[in-house]
């Protein structure tokens, strides 16, 4: 984000001020433009993001956008981890080449899986549920349900979907911050928390940077 710092306006028949405080102090100012005869210091500063502050038109709807943000806040790490995981899980099955092999490694990082994060998934309410479900998307550009049947099999997503369905979770829900309306608030609850540092942003690294 390019920042006009300093203004020096040259009055007729006067030295330019600016021209002379730059060459006392060279350091002090790294660009300048001539603009109609005066010199114009300008330099470039860290952007700015300026996050527009949430408006509620009565007190339910603030109250709904804090439960939402309470809920988004705590299942993000879940997504987080699962993003990482499947990037790792990425970069090594593109070394192992036999169908054999990587089953049986999938088969390890399922059972990783469940035993770390399952007891504490087992706590999540429904909309906590389906919020998460929405962040792994987010995190991995694919559905749960296509995790499911992609590193484990089409039947386990099919039971999987079914059964989450009985507690109104939808496995095969995305994420679309530019056409759903809780999606957007989200996005919006997810990108000033990153910025008030309250939750750390992922960066992803799968596919790997080629040098």
């Amino acid at each position: 984000m390019m920042l006009g710092l300093t203004l020096f306006a040259q009055q007729p028949g006067s030295q330019d001020s600016a021209a002379a405080f730059i060459k006392e102090n060279p350091s002090a100012v790294h660009q300048t433009v001539i603009v109609e005869g005066d010199t114009v210091p300008w330099d470039l500063l860290d952007e700015i993001l300026f996050l527009p502050e949430p408006t509620f038109s009565n007190n339910d709807a603030r109250k709904n956008y804090m439960r939402l943000k309470r809920k988004v806040i705590k299942v993000y790490p879940y997504a987080y981890m699962a993003g990482d995981k499947l990037d790792s899980v990425r970069l090594v099955l593109d070394d192992i080449h036999k169908k054999r092999k990587q089953k049986k490694y999938i088969k390890k990082y399922q059972e990783y899986l469940e035993e770390t994060f399952e007891p504490e998934l087992r706590e999540l309410t429904r909309s906590e549920g389906q919020i998460l479900c929405k962040l792994i998307y987010r995190e991995t550009g694919i559905t749960v349900y296509d995790l499911i049947k992609n590193y484990r099999s089409g039947w386990n997503a099919w039971w999987w979907n079914r059964f989450a369905h009985w507690y109104d979770i939808d496995l095969k829900t995305g994420y679309e911050p530019e056409a759903v309306p809780e999606d957007k608030l989200i996005e919006s609850i997810l990108t000033r928390a990153f910025r008030q540092r309250m939750l750390e942003e992922r960066i992803p690294f799968y596919p790997p940077v080629r040098n």
